[in-house]
C-alpha cells in the first residue's frame, strides 16, 4: 500500500496546496488525468465545507489529509477538530427545482457522492473523519 499525508490549516488558500499535493501523487502513482480532476473536485468540496462551516471560532486549526492507494482503490480521508457534522446524513437536494427555488446548501456532498464510490463519516475522539473511496484504473 502506498500512503501520503499532509497537514493543512483551515484556510481556503490551502486549496492550492491540496491541488499541488494531488498533482504530485497523480504523477507518482500514474493516476489518469480524468480521475485526478474528479478527485480534486470532490476533495475541494469537502475541504471547503470544513473551512467554512466546521469552526465556531476564528482560530487556526489543523486539518489532516491522508491519501492511500491499495491495488485499484484510492482512499482519501480528512480529519478535523470542528463541530460534529455527518455530511453523509444530509438530504439529497432536489436538483429538479430551479436555482431560485432550491434551498442553499447540499450540492457539495451530493457532488461528492456522485464522484466517489463510497463516502463514510465517523466522529472519533473529538475529530470528524470523512473518508471517500474511489476505484481506479491505472495504465499497465
Amino acid at each position: 500500500m502506498e500512503h501520503q499525508e499532509i497537514s493543512l490549516k483551515n484556510k481556503i488558500e490551502e486549496l492550492e496546496t491540496i491541488t499541488s499535493f494531488l498533482d504530485q501523487l497523480a504523477e507518482a502513482w500514474l493516476l489518469p488525468p480524468a480521475l485526478l480532476m474528479s478527485i480534486n473536485l470532490a476533495l475541494e468540496e469537502a475541504f471547503t465545507n470544513i473551512v467554512y462551516y466546521a469552526y465556531a471560532d476564528q482560530a487556526t486549526h489543523q486539518i489532516e489529509l491522508s491519501i492511500s492507494k491499495q491495488g485499484d482503490k484510492l482512499k482519501i480521508c480528512l480529519a478535523d477538530d470542528g463541530q460534529p457534522y455527518d455530511p453523509t446524513q444530509a438530504k439529497a437536494p432536489d436538483i429538479k427545482l430551479s436555482t431560485e427555488d432550491r434551498p442553499i446548501g447540499g450540492l457539495g456532498i451530493f457532488l461528492i457522492r456522485k464522484i466517489m464510490d463510497n463516502v463514510h463519516y465517523q466522529r472519533d475522539n473529538g475529530y470528524n473523519l470523512l473518508c471517500m473511496e474511489k476505484q481506479i484504473s491505472t495504465p499497465n
